[in-house]
């Protein structure tokens, strides 16, 4: 037994007690010692997890802060969720991908594709009317085909969201922003199913299939648009995305659901477990993670319902929907490869492929899911993107988006060897990459060339360390 853990076990004397078998249960207690021991443990043997993309965060603070005095400014901290939100969606797509040592090269412009089907339709009010006749009844074969690919892998969930997105486009729904925004995730999703039908059962390199697509929906997106950008702004909900903020009321409301759900999953799971005689949290260091969550939630919820116009008649405060879209998003994402064995298959099929598949684990299902999850999240991405940017453009999700979305995962953390990642990889990541372009505007002397260097840096940082931690933990 380890020195990070306290041991009790029953034990069973000559005269009495149940000696059938020939081992005592053993229930470990962790407790707020044991659980510092641990991690120094697991850094030690090669597992920074978010550590250095904390400490990179730091340091860029601490040199913006430098840079200009504007930077730590109200107006300027409330900007980059809006900034920097699609980026951490997309980014927690790949991040599935990643786990299992795979590669989505196209999420970036499948989102923009999909962004572009959405943008048309509540344009134009008829989809099949704006787009060409082959255009439409392609993308309507193509979900049929997606449906009937995802039935035969048993990928039961991701047929249903496609089916969905079909009728959505068939009876014209889509003409509502609300429902165009589904359907774009449907269609996202449908493309996801194909890539991983290409990669697990066809067996082409992800990185080539991804590739070719990443340049086939570039294209369609130009037929999606007849060569013609579409602003966003007049759509308020789709605008809102990324411009607008919950009230100061509904902030505080976020911030005590999400630090109230936490306590409660967290002292149920260490109670149950503790019922159960199996390994549990101590009271102690559950309730010293729910303070410092709800400390820190409380601080930033206060800073977000300050002000932050100059203009003290129009006020411009609380919580970024941006955030609380990433946030939430995160946290869905985090129980689902935390807490369910469809997360737990997923990280053992990406730790080692043919010991899952040996060990009853269908592998090609696997795949086809992180593929179908990691092009939803793109198409909501780009749906993100095109919020941000004010449009949906011609080249919208093409040039930087996915560099910048996979190295948000990578710099988060997440593993380019597949194996070892988390959802808020991506969301810290994104904030990392968006501080960047946002700390070097202020100053405007500063060419965009100092923004690609710096990032390219970061990144290669970020997979040198990914490589000499797994270089260490394989030495342990």
């Amino acid at each position: 037994m380890s020195a990070t853990s306290e041991t009790t076990k029953p034990s069973n004397e000559s005269g009495g007690g149940d000696q059938s078998s020939g081992f005592a249960l053993d229930i470990e207690r962790q407790t707020i010692p044991g659980a510092f021991r641990s991690y120094i443990s697991k850094l030690r043997s090669g597992d920074p997890g978010a550590l250095p993309s904390v400490l990179g965060l730091v340091v860029l603070v601490l040199i913006f802060m430098q840079v200009s005095d504007r930077f730590l400014s109200k107006s300027n901290i409330g900007n980059l969720p809006g900034q920097g939100a699609y980026i951490a969606v997309i980014g927690m797509g790949l991040v599935f991908v990643l786990l299992l040592g795979e590669i989505d090269l196209s999420a970036g412009t499948c989102g923009g594709m999909c962004a572009g089907f959405a943008a048309r339709a509540v344009f134009s009010g008829d989809l099949h009317a704006a787009l060409p006749s082959f255009l439409y009844w392609s993308l309507i074969v193509g979900m049929l085909g997606a449906i009937a690919l995802a039935v035969w892998l048993k990928a039961w969930t991701g047929a249903v969201v496609v089916a969905i997105g079909i009728v959505l486009i068939l009876t014209n729904m889509i003409q509502h922003v609300g429902w165009a925004i589904a359907a774009a995730v449907c269609i996202g999703a449908a493309v996801g199913i194909f890539t991983g039908f290409l990669v697990a059962k066809v067996g082409i390199p992800s990185f080539i299939v991804t590739l070719a697509l990443f340049l086939a929906w570039q294209g369609v997106l130009l037929f999606a648009l007849t060569s013609q950008p579409i602003g966003t702004t007049d759509y308020d909900l789709w605008f809102n995305l990324a411009n607008a903020n919950l009230s100061t009321t509904l902030s505080w409301v976020f911030t005590i659901v999400v630090v109230a759900g936490y306590l409660a999953f967290t002292l149920w799971k260490s109670i149950s477990s503790q019922r159960a005689g199996l390994a549990h949290d101590a009271l102690s260091l559950v309730l010293l993670r729910g303070g410092v969550l709800a400390a820190v939630g409380i601080v930033l919820t206060f800073l977000a319902n300050q002000n932050r116009n100059n203009n003290p008649y129009l006020v411009i405060a609380g919580i970024p929907y941006a955030a609380v879209i990433a946030l939430t998003l995160m946290i869905v994402c985090s129980l689902a490869l935390s807490k369910t064995t469809w997360g737990r298959h997923l990280y053992a099929t990406g730790g080692n492929a043919e010991a899952a598949r040996r060990a009853g684990i269908d592998v090609v299902h696997m795949k086809v899911t992180a593929f179908t999850l990691c092009s939803a999240f793109g198409a909501f991405g780009g749906i993100m993107l095109a919020s941000t940017s004010h449009s949906v453009s011609l080249d919208l999700g093409a040039g930087n988006i996915l560099l910048f979305s996979v190295a948000a995962a990578v710099i988060g953390g997440t593993s380019l060897f597949g194996g070892r990642g988390k959802p808020r990889d991506a969301v810290i990541g994104a904030l990392v990459i968006v501080i960047i372009p946002n700390g070097l505007g202020l100053k405007p002397n500063l060419g965009v060339q100092y923004q690609q260097v710096i990032t390219g840096v970061v990144l290669l940082a970020a997979a040198a360390v990914d490589a000499l931690s797994r270089k260490r933990s394989q030495r342990t």
